[in-house]
C-alpha cells in the first residue's frame, strides 16, 4: 500500500480540532465593538471621585428609643476595591432592612459603568430579601460585590451598637 493512501485518524482529529477552535474564534469577534447606552444612569448616585466617602460608619435621621425601633439611615465604611471604592447607606425601620443606596461606587468609565448598572440593583435586591450582608457575589462583578457586602455589613454592625 502506498503512504499517502494510508487512513491518518490522527490529521483528521487534529484538523477537526482546529477548524472548531477557529469557528469559536470567529463567532465570539462577533461581539459588538460600541459600547451599548448604559440604561439608568441618568439618576445614579454621587459619583465614586466624590467626598461623601466617610471613614467610618455614620447615622443620620431620628431614632426613637432603642436601636430597634423607628427609622434609621446609617452609611458603611467606605472600602477601596481594585477599581475604586464602594459606599453603602442603609435605611432600617423597627429594626427592618428597608432600602439599600450604593453611594459610592466605580463609574469612571463606560465599562464600570455598564458592569455597575448590572450589579448594583441585584446586590440592593439581595441585600433587601437576605436582610443582612450574607449576599450572592455578581458573576463579572466581584470586585464591587465585595466592597457592596462590607460597606452594607459595616452599616449593619453600626446599626447594632
Amino acid at each position: 500500500m502506498h503512504t499517502l493512501k494510508k487512513n491518518r485518524p490522527l490529521r483528521r482529529i487534529v484538523l477537526a480540532s482546529a477548524a472548531t477552535v477557529s469557528g469559536m474564534v470567529l463567532l465570539l469577534s462577533l461581539k459588538p465593538h460600541t459600547t451599548p447606552a448604559v440604561a439608568g444612569l441618568a439618576s445614579s448616585p454621587a459619583p465614586s471621585g466624590s467626598s461623601s466617602a466617610s471613614s467610618g460608619a455614620t447615622e443620620s435621621g431620628g431614632s426613637s428609643g432603642s436601636a430597634t425601633t423607628g427609622t434609621r439611615t446609617l452609611t458603611g465604611d467606605s472600602v477601596q476595591t481594585r477599581w475604586g471604592p464602594v459606599q453603602v447607606r442603609v435605611t432600617l425601620k423597627d429594626g427592618k432592612l428597608t432600602d439599600v443606596t450604593a453611594v459610592t461606587y466605580p463609574q469612571e468609565n463606560p465599562r464600570d459603568q455598564q458592569i455597575n448598572a448590572y450589579a448594583i440593583p441585584q446586590l440592593t435586591r439581595e441585600a433587601l430579601t437576605a436582610q443582612s450582608a450574607d449576599i450572592d457575589t455578581v458573576s463579572g462583578a466581584t470586585y464591587t460585590s465585595d466592597g457592596y457586602r462590607e460597606s452594607l455589613q459595616s452599616a449593619l454592625d453600626s446599626a447594632s451598637r
